[in-house]
Parts: C-alpha cells; sequence; structure tokens
C-alpha cells in the first residue's frame, strides 16, 4: 500500500499516533518547562510538582484530540477557564505556553501540517484562558 493509499487518519489523536505520543507531546512539555529559562514564569505558576499537571493535561488532550475521554470521564467537563481563574494568566503566560508547547511538537516530531493546525486551536484556547490584560 503506498502513502497515496493509505487512509487519512480520522482524528487529530490517530494522526498523532494515540495514547503515546500524547504522552511523549505532555511529558516533553513538561520536561521543558523545567529546563528552558524563558518558560521560568510559566514554570513557577505550576508549583513545586508536576505529576498532577502532566497527568491531567494528558487526560485533557487525549480527548481534545478526538481519543479517549480520561479527563471528563474523571471530573467531567473540563471547564477550562474556570479551573485556571486562581493563575494569573496574561499574554507573557499565554506566549510562554504556546512556545513550549511549539518547542514540544517540534521535538516530538509532530506532523508539521497537523501542527499547523493544532497551533492555531491551541492558540485560540490559550488566548481564551487569559484573565489579566497583560
Amino acid at each position: 500500500m503506498s502513502s497515496e493509499d493509505k487512509p487519512s487518519p480520522a482524528t487529530a489523536f490517530e494522526w498523532l499516533g494515540g495514547e503515546a505520543q500524547v504522552k511523549a507531546l505532555v511529558e516533553r512539555f513538561y520536561d521543558l518547562m523545567d529546563l528552558e529559562p524563558q518558560y521560568a514564569q510559566l514554570r513557577a505558576a505550576h508549583g513545586s510538582e508536576l505529576a498532577h499537571a502532566r497527568e491531567k493535561l494528558f487526560w485533557f488532550l487525549c480527548g481534545w484530540l478526538g481519543g479517549p475521554n480520561h479527563y471528563t470521564d474523571r471530573f467531567g467537563h473540563p471547564r477550562l477557564r474556570m479551573r485556571h481563574m486562581p493563575f494569573r494568566i496574561g499574554i507573557r503566560e499565554r506566549d510562554q505556553w504556546m512556545a513550549c508547547m511549539e518547542q514540544a511538537m517540534r521535538e516530538t516530531d509532530v506532523d508539521p501540517v497537523l501542527r499547523e493546525r493544532l497551533r492555531e486551536s491551541l492558540f485560540q484556547t490559550a488566548d481564551w484562558m487569559r484573565n489579566v490584560g497583560a
């Protein structure tokens, strides 16, 4: 079967490569947050440990990408904005989150076409999460 004959993935979750790749993306995202000085403010907002944040983002992204609804099965509707209200999220935090995710997507070899589509959707969500002007 040539690549032209392969069926298109039904969801971004499938296109990405399923749970193993979502897990790899999330792990790299949080590893970068710990390693890279340009993400220091973003890292500081997450408290001293990242294990729960890693799990929750993995669970959320699986469902958001069209895979298993791990997050909603555990917690119900994500209510992202409400759940993030206790944290200061301005343009700087949004941009650090996006830059960290973009780097993680590149470093985990997310297909460039999928990466562009995800970047657009993730930016809209990240921008909607802002709760301060700057």
